[in-house]
């Protein structure tokens, strides 16, 4: 696996617990992690009978965003897709609503931002969460080249291609509704920075107001899941906290042939989404490729563009996303 970005001032993602070795930047932790947990086959089942995810229609929805332009809080591209969400959803869902919040950075910016949830079935009690966030990095702040470094993220991947599974996931609860309520989240301000303190805003919200009242049974971040080249490891933070989670989801990708897309080996520990609703006792795992280009190359650069996603790659998330939802009772 490639080294990684470090942790500093402009980056996102690593951060250091209790028993986690005190790392140098770039350095990958699976080593330090907890072993791959077995998965029984007979615990998962048999398929479901439900509708088929369609990676066409998933890309499509990708292209769609990047098309609004970037989706930094408070630019018209933000305010585009916030409309076309609520507007795609309002049909599919039982219950849509949006959650503004407001948030002034370290710089001193203040933020307006939205956190779009859509319900099928009842809003409280028992429920899946799936969530994804649906803004994007002001700046490339990754780019190699200086005169870039300025420029807003398109966010094709980053941002784009887990809002793009879920909107198409919407489709199918429409079409059939599944055997647990569940709710979509689509998190605000995620990507903002350039410092954590100013990121996962929408999920650090949601944690802070909407979980103790009514705490999902566990969620799963969908980030960064359009790779061309797609691998999931088993994220670090997500095999702590939500160990059958993690053991469900890969066993039904293995029992659905995506064994070489969702790999059984320990990856990173990432900062990410996830992170709060672990905080606040809801299991929640992170499916995410953070190896996206070559060297990491596409990450927070220019280069996130719809012709670095795959369609077959968003159809396997889907798919196994599906399986785990319609599985469940």
């Amino acid at each position: 696996m490639n080294e990684r970005a470090a942790l500093s001032s402009a980056h996102r993602r690593r951060r250091r617990t209790a028993g986690t070795l005190a790392v140098a930047a770039g350095l990958v932790i699976a080593a330090c992690g907890p072993d791959t947990p077995e998965v029984d086959p007979s615990t998962l089942g048999t398929r479901a009978e439900r509708p088929a995810v369609r990676g066409d229609l998933a890309y499509g929805l990708v292209q769609r965003q990047v098309d609004f332009g970037p989706r930094v809080p408070g630019s018209d591209g933000h305010r585009a897709q916030l409309a076309w969400m609520v507007e795609t959803l309002t049909p599919l869902a039982d219950t849509v609503f949006t959650d503004t919040f407001s948030h002034t950075t370290k710089e001193g910016v203040a933020l307006e931002l939205t956190n779009v949830h859509a319900v099928f079935g009842p809003q409280k009690g028992r429920r899946i969460l799936l969530l994804a966030h649906w803004d994007t990095r002001p700046t490339s702040d990754q780019a190699s080249d200086p005169a870039d470094k300025a420029k807003p993220v398109p966010g094709a991947n980053d941002g784009a291609s887990g809002v793009a599974v879920l909107l198409e996931l919407a489709r199918l609860f429409h079409e059939q509704a599944p055997p647990t309520a569940v709710e979509l989240l689509f998190v605000d301000g995620e990507d903002y920075g350039p410092t954590t303190d100013d990121m996962f805003l929408g999920a650090r919200h949601y944690a802070r107001t909407r979980v103790t009242e009514s705490p999902p049974l566990f969620g799963v971040l969908l980030d960064m899941v359009g790779d061309t080249d797609l691998r999931l490891p088993m994220e670090g933070y997500s095999l702590e906290a939500a160990p059958q989670v993690v053991q469900r989801v890969w066993g039904l990708a293995q029992q659905l042939g995506y064994g070489t897309v969702f790999v059984s080996e320990v990856g990173q520990r990432i900062l990410d989404d996830h992170l709060p609703l672990i905080d606040a006792g809801v299991p929640t795992i992170d499916l995410i490729d953070f190896d996206y280009g070559p060297g990491n190359a596409y990450w927070h650069t220019p280069l996130d563009t719809p012709d670095k996603v795959s369609p077959r790659s968003l159809e396997i998330v889907g798919e196994v996303v599906a399986e785990l939802v319609y599985r469940n009772r």
